[in-house]
């Protein structure tokens, strides 16, 4: 596989390597979080937003889904979705489509859609909406609202919506959801560390649900965070690709 200029090959576990854009998009520890979310297993999914593919790719290698259509509004960025996957040996799971989220078809088909979608207004900084980073933090190409409408138009009656965002937004996320017919089911705020406020929150939602919503402890991620030391459930979250039991319905 060739590694263009600005580009880097990254490892991200013994199963997989990642080609990121050297300076652009790169993945965090909210995908890692995430692909580790998402419980049980499912034949076909969807993700909106794919990134490099990371979250994709967590999710087919720990088989907690067969196959998976990833839909990228960024043309380089769906290309490099497609070759990480040809890297990694997913290339027959994985289907990058180089697609603004706003227009997808309706088929509700997939049992399961995933999202780390933009978490900051149009408006909000300076950045270019020319810029890889400001595309993807900002939501020049659809809001929350738009996410979870083609959440709701791809997924089958009762499928599994997962999302990451910000608890700051959090009432936006709920309203979007309500009026997609997506149903909250379970919760979990994270936090760096003991003193710190939530930085992110994690939601699964179920089309067509009953109310009914489970708030689970909170994540710490770290234990020691000035020698930047997991704490126990971060851990097991990266050495297993999923939360500990106590975070699960």
């Amino acid at each position: 596989m060739d590694i263009k200029k600005d580009e880097r090959l990254d490892e991200v576990n013994d199963r997989l390597s990642l080609i990121q854009k050297t300076g652009g998009l790169t993945f965090g520890t909210d995908a890692l979080l995430l692909a580790g979310y998402v419980s049980g297993k499912y034949k076909r999914g969807v993700e909106l937003g794919g990134g490099s593919g990371i979250i994709s790719m967590l999710l087919l290698a720990r088989d907690k889904i067969s196959s998976i259509t990833a839909y990228e509004v960024q043309e380089d960025y769906a290309e490099l979705i497609s070759r990480n996957a040809d890297l990694n040996r997913l290339s027959d799971r994985l289907i990058s489509i180089c697609a603004d989220i706003r227009t997808v078809s309706r088929d509700e088909d997939s049992d399961i859609v995933f999202t780390n979608p933009p978490y900051m207004k149009s408006d909000a900084g300076k950045n270019s909406d020319s810029d890889a980073k400001a595309i993807a933090r900002h939501e020049f190409f659809g809001n929350i609202d738009d996410f979870c409408h083609a959440a709701s138009k791809k997924l089958k009656y009762g499928g599994a919506f997962y999302a990451v965002y910000r608890p700051d937004r959090l009432a936006d996320v709920f309203a979007a959801m309500r009026k997609c017919d997506l149903e909250p089911k379970r919760m979990t705020f994270v936090h760096a560390d003991t003193k710190k406020e939530a930085s992110m929150v994690l939601i699964e939602a179920k089309r067509g649900g009953k109310s009914g919503m489970i708030l689970t402890p909170p994540l710490i991620i770290y234990k020691d965070m000035e020698h930047r030391e997991y704490g126990e459930d971060m851990n097991f979250i990266m050495e297993n690709g999923s939360f500990p039991q106590k975070y699960k319905r």
